[in-house]
C-alpha cells in the first residue's frame, strides 16, 4: 500500500471533474460541506453521513505527560476533539467484503 496525500486542491479537481463543475464552485461546495460538519460538531452535535461515517465532539481529560527532550513530568490540559467512526459500508469498502 503505497503513501499519498490527497489536498484540498485535489479534492476541488475530482468533485469539479465529476459533477462537471467549474473549480470555483466545486471549491464552494466543498467548503459548505466542511462548514457544516465544523458547525455542527462545534455545537456538540454529531453529523452523521450515512454509508461514510460520523463526526462527533468528543474530549480528553487533563493527563500527566513527559517533555520527551528532558523527560520532565508536564501537566497537559484537558482538551475537545473531533471523532470519527467510519459507516459500515466504508469499513466494508477497506476490507473489500
Amino acid at each position: 500500500i503505497g503513501k499519498w496525500i490527497m489536498t484540498k486542491a485535489d479534492l476541488v479537481d475530482v468533485i469539479a471533474d465529476g459533477a462537471d463543475l467549474s473549480r470555483i464552485k466545486a471549491e464552494e461546495i466543498l467548503n459548505l460541506t466542511l462548514d457544516t460538519i465544523k458547525s455542527t460538531v462545534v455545537k456538540g452535535n454529531t453529523m452523521q453521513l450515512v454509508g461514510f461515517g460520523s463526526f462527533s465532539p468528543g474530549s480528553r481529560a487533563a493527563r500527566m505527560g513527559r517533555n520527551p527532550k528532558t523527560g520532565e513530568a508536564i501537566k497537559i490540559a484537558a482538551s475537545k476533539t473531533v471523532k470519527f467512526s467510519a459507516g459500515k459500508s466504508f469499513k466494508d469498502a477497506l476490507n473489500k467484503r
